[in-house]
């Protein structure tokens, strides 16, 4: 079959008319028209207080290292794990219908004059679903979805232009998914906050008719003083304007308090012990896609279980010192998450291997791979490896300690994935 326009789809079937994608430039793809990647993330008050602001918005792992390498570390504070794991699951449940099995494409003709190239993107991106499920991308589609499924496409928007989700990887993503008969009404491109969805191009005139939805809103400038004018963002009754957006009857709890002060609520929506899901995965999206960067976080990783750990819940600061990687974990065994997530592909079009997870363009590369798998955790394990052994040949002090993947053996005693070498098969497309 054809696009409207005549040209062949790697799809097999007809696609819905788009807006078309030119080749762009590496160090600034699809930039917003007056600002480049970096105006873009310095000019948020929240970076421009320092390590700490951004701490409290993305999370760092340092705080938790330290802590973690105690002789004898604080004990983990009790969660609500137990409650996700009585649900029974079900064909979807991680780690999937493919558990163990990862795939990885690279195309040195993805970049071509310092530039991705939108067809060699479609390409990878039906290699790395084919192999991954030994079926065309027809066949590909009927195994994970149906017609009338809402899909929610998970991205990472953060350092927008450099190493944000590509553009040219959703669109490949959308483009199947249309052509095989889901409406575009029924796609919804989302992150946690909204402000990041647009400055990475995540905007209706790119993807026209499909959804783009941040879980909440965040007051970028926040007001300071005493009698500080906080309409904005808080309604008549002191609550976040965007407390609606999330489920109270969905939630992870953990044992630990959030902060009361004004800065946390305005990033966090709701304080206490309390961390609720977006009611746009509780209420409204039937199927997960979820769309990573390669990059790191200190000497672990942030990529597929991050991404949707602190990308599907509020009130996330509070867990980041004593159970940093575990809320990967903890949180993806929600049956909200566990049995929606049927495929990741991590975008490696470009990598970051130190710095992260913050962008930091002096160790962004072209690396030119995409990742498949539908267990998030066989993929992590993976990725975590190739992340080791880029950091060691650009001459990084590396921390190979057990504490930085024990998320990922964690995850297979629950029958979440799997990780074990032994176990995990990778193929290349």
């Amino acid at each position: 079959m054809v696009r409207a326009g005549g040209q062949r789809t790697p799809w097999g079937v007809t696609t819905s008319p788009r807006v078309p994608t030119p080749a762009v430039s590496t160090m600034d793809s699809h930039q917003l028209p007056e600002i480049g990647w970096t105006a873009a993330v310095s000019r948020r008050r929240f970076l421009q207080l320092g390590a700490a602001g951004a701490g409290l918005l993305l999370g760092t792992p340092h705080a938790w290292a330290q802590q973690a390498a105690q002789p004898t570390p604080p004990a983990k504070p009790k969660t609500n794990l137990e409650d996700a794991l009585k649900v029974p699951r079900t064909k979807y449940s991680l780690p999937g219908l493919f558990p163990g099995k990862v795939v990885q494409v690279e195309d040195a003709a993805v970049i071509a004059d310092g530039r991705f190239v939108p067809s060699v993107v479609e390409k990878m991106f039906a290699r790395g679903v084919q192999e991954l499920t030994g079926q065309n991308m027809q066949e590909s589609f009927k195994l994970l979805f149906g017609k009338d499924d809402i899909v929610g496409i998970k991205v990472n928007p953060v350092g927008p232009g450099l190493m944000s989700t590509r553009l040219e990887l959703v669109q490949a993503i959308i483009d199947w998914l249309t052509g095989n008969g889901i409406a575009r009404q029924n796609i919804v491109i989302w992150d946690r906050f909204d402000f990041m969805l647009t400055d990475a191009g995540f905007t209706a005139a790119r993807f026209p008719g499909v959804k783009i939805e941040g879980l909440q809103t965040m007051v970028e400038d926040l007001p300071e003083g005493e009698n500080a004018d906080h309409s904005r963002w808080l309604d008549k009754d002191g609550n976040h304007v965007s407390a609606p957006n999330f489920d109270r009857e969905v939630f992870y709890w953990a044992d630990v308090e959030g902060p009361k002060d004004l800065p946390y609520l305005n990033q966090h929506v709701f304080n206490g012990k309390h961390s609720y899901f977006g009611k746009l995965l509780t209420q409204r999206m039937t199927k997960l896609i979820n769309v990573p960067v390669f990059k790191n976080t200190g000497n672990g990783i942030s990529m597929a279980t991050k991404n949707l750990g602190y990308g599907a819940i509020c009130n996330t600061n509070r867990l980041h010192q004593p159970l940093f990687f575990d809320v990967c974990t903890e949180v993806l065994a929600f049956p909200v998450m566990r049995d929606k997530l049927v495929l990741n592909v991590t975008d490696g079009l470009r990598g970051q291997y130190d710095g992260g997870p913050m962008p930091a363009a002096q160790f962004t590369y072209d690396y030119r791979n995409l990742f498949f798998a539908t267990d998030p955790f066989a993929l992590d394990s993976v990725c975590h490896g190739l992340m080791v052994q880029k950091r060691k040949e650009a001459g990084v002090r590396v921390d190979e300690h057990p504490k930085y993947t024990e998320y990922l053996r964690y995850a297979e005693k629950l029958g979440l994935g799997l990780v074990d070498p032994a176990k995990v098969k990778v193929l290349h497309a």
